[in-house]
């Protein structure tokens, strides 16, 4: 029987961990259980010594060191608060009115204002509850198709698991062992291409099936001028001036910051998109200012009210993006930055009160405390998994896969995608990617590129039924019986269960050719990152050489050296023969023979 647990002691772990989650077990407690309860087996079968947990105090201890993870609950409270100050109501209203006169103008504005949400929040229970309480009855008033419009509003919702910043990517970059920087880095491109995607089906189901997504009736539009006109032609020339002027800045911003900051590596592509957007915005803001303060009268109602609604978001996204990119601040500086800015939005918009402060607190208290324990836990099944040598077991389970490293990117999405359709993305963090990181880049995968994917397809796990939390999310706000709408009178149908299931078939679809778009061109990811400068042997040696000192030191051993017959000194004892192996090392030898090994 001994024998037999020593040889099948990884399997019958992990089927014990199986246990204790089916048992109903909370999972931060069943992977300390699982840790402690095999490492006391092991202990008994003579696979560990007895001390094996004499070290578990100094990994606990320095979870609760990690500066990175602060990131978590200052992104959180940002959240919460922009939340329930009612942000996302305004964000709503707002671009519908200005996408609303074109067939899917409603869909188009959900999708946009679930990528702001995303890069301000970061939270997909606030962005789908609150799109679904704005939007979703809209869209059924004017008669939208029921599958379309579900569907849009809780991939929307998820978006906040791609788009930085997003604790799914703060999590996936600690147990990855990156900096959470590179990982929003890498993330931004394929983010914004997701929110394309979205945009390019929207179009698509306008043009074929007009009737699925019919535009806003002229009597929903409310920012209209005197004169009848809609104000579009105003907030065009605006939207057309600040584009310019974000052009320009664009050109000169490498020029203009790299001075101020020190640096002499060219600006990444994602800093110049962020800076150059924020500058736009700051310019809109300004003119509308003037226009309101002096009654100029340049632009129409519906630009005033799109600045006035959009600017402050896009300032809060540069408070923490584009300090993160730039260098300024690291993530967690980022995440205390974005909470103090959304604590004085809500204060500007009159929302900040002592009760809604203490309900965002506890939210985000409970929210940390979850994923530190969850973390814990972790740490002691991984633990033990690894003193068992689980991750040679591992390995070897994937060295004889075909395809190298495309075969196990495909085999490990996949088993993500199914593991999602019924574990929350905390569990998969904390549980899977730390057994596949070290396989990963033993196959000289970038963990960079790796985690990104693999966001990307968390983020589906939260649209796949049957226990996707996004749908559930929409469940818990969306009609379960009929109703007599307010507006127009009619009698609206319930919407079902199967029709929010059936709306997120799309976009799991989407999402799906968005990962292996990822998986198939790394440059989406990597090409975001700053390269580290090559120095190769010969640049090295000439370095080395022209050390100060190095001549001093090299002249008295060339006179030994040219001169074997000199006598010791007087009173000195003549040199004993060194073998090789205690021999000086040379460090200029030592450095130049470590970077000639592979990476």
């Amino acid at each position: 029987m001994i024998d037999v647990i020593s040889a099948q002691f990884v399997p019958l772990m992990f089927a014990g961990l199986l246990v204790f989650l089916l048992s109903g077990f909370p999972v931060a407690f069943a992977l300390a259980a699982t840790g402690l309860f095999f490492g006391l087996i092991g202990m008994e079968v003579g696979l560990f010594p007895s001390n094996l947990f004499q070290v578990m105090p100094q990994r606990v201890f320095a979870i609760m060191q990690n500066d990175t993870l602060l990131a978590i609950p200052f992104f959180t409270l940002m959240g919460i608060i922009l939340e329930r100050s009612r942000m996302a109501e305004d964000l709503l209203s707002t671009v519908a009115q200005v996408f609303g006169p074109v067939r899917g103008g409603l869909a188009v504005a959900v999708i946009l204002v679930g990528a702001l949400l995303a890069a301000t929040t970061g939270v997909v229970a606030a962005a789908v509850i609150s799109m679904g309480l704005i939007s979703l009855p809209i869209m059924l008033r004017y008669g939208y198709n029921r599958t379309i419009a579900t569907g849009t509003i809780t991939a929307s919702g998820t978006l906040a698991q791609a788009i930085p910043p997003s604790l799914v990517l703060i999590v996936l970059a600690d147990q990855l062992g990156r900096s959470v920087g590179d990982m929003y880095a890498g993330a931004l491109v394929p983010g914004l291409m997701l929110v394309g995607v979205y945009l390019l089906f929207i179009a698509g189901v306008a043009i074929f099936k007009p009737k699925w997504v019919p535009a806003l009736p002229v009597e929903a539009r409310i920012y209209n001028e005197a004169d009848g006109s809609s104000g579009h032609r105003s907030l065009l020339l605006l939207l057309l001036i600040c584009g310019l002027v974000s052009f320009a800045w664009s050109q000169v911003h490498q020029s203009i910051i790299n001075p101020l900051i020190g640096r002499e590596m060219p600006a990444p592509g994602d800093e110049t998109l962020i800076l150059s957007i924020t500058v736009g915005s700051f310019l809109a803001l300004a003119l509308a200012l003037l226009n309101r303060l002096f009654r100029l009268g340049l632009l129409s109602r519906l630009a005033e009210q799109v600045t006035f609604v959009l600017i402050p978001p896009l300032v809060l996204i540069f408070l923490v993006l584009g300090t993160i990119f730039l260098g300024i601040a690291t993530p967690t500086e980022g995440g205390a930055m974005g909470a103090l800015g959304a604590l004085i939005m809500a204060g500007a918009r009159r929302s900040l009160s002592f009760s809604l402060l203490q309900q965002a607190l506890e939210s985000t208290t409970k929210l940390a405390i979850f994923v530190l324990f969850i973390l814990i836990g972790s740490t002691v099944f991984s633990f033990t998994f690894n003193a068992a040598d689980g991750h040679i077991w591992v390995e070897h389970l994937f060295d004889k896969m075909p395809g190298g490293q495309m075969g196990f990117l495909l085999i490990v999405n996949f088993l993500v995608f199914i593991l999602g359709m019924f574990i929350d993305f905390f569990e998969i963090a904390f549980i899977v990617i730390p057994l596949l990181a070290p396989v990963a880049d033993k196959l000289g995968i970038d963990l960079i590129w790796f985690g990104v994917i693999l966001a990307m397809n968390l983020q589906t796990s939260f649209l796949t039924p049957p226990f996707g939390f996004a749908l559930f999310y929409l469940r818990s706000v969306a009609a379960r019986s009929d109703y007599t709408d307010v507006v127009t009178g009619k009698r609206i149908p319930a919407v079902t269960t199967a029709q929010i299931y059936k709306g997120s078939i799309a976009f799991i679809i989407l999402q799906l050719i968005m990962v292996t778009m990822v998986i198939l061109n790394p440059g989406l990811v990597l090409g975001n990152l700053e390269k580290a400068a090559v120095v190769d042997d010969a640049t090295v040696t000439d370095m080395l050489n022209n050390m100060p000192g190095m001549e001093q030191q090299e002249e008295p051993a060339a006179e030994e050296a040219g001169d074997p017959a000199a006598e010791p000194a007087e009173g000195a004892e003549p040199a004993m023969p060194t073998s090789p192996a205690e021999e000086e090392v040379d460090p200029a030898k030592a450095l130049m023979d470590s970077m000639k090994k592979p990476q």
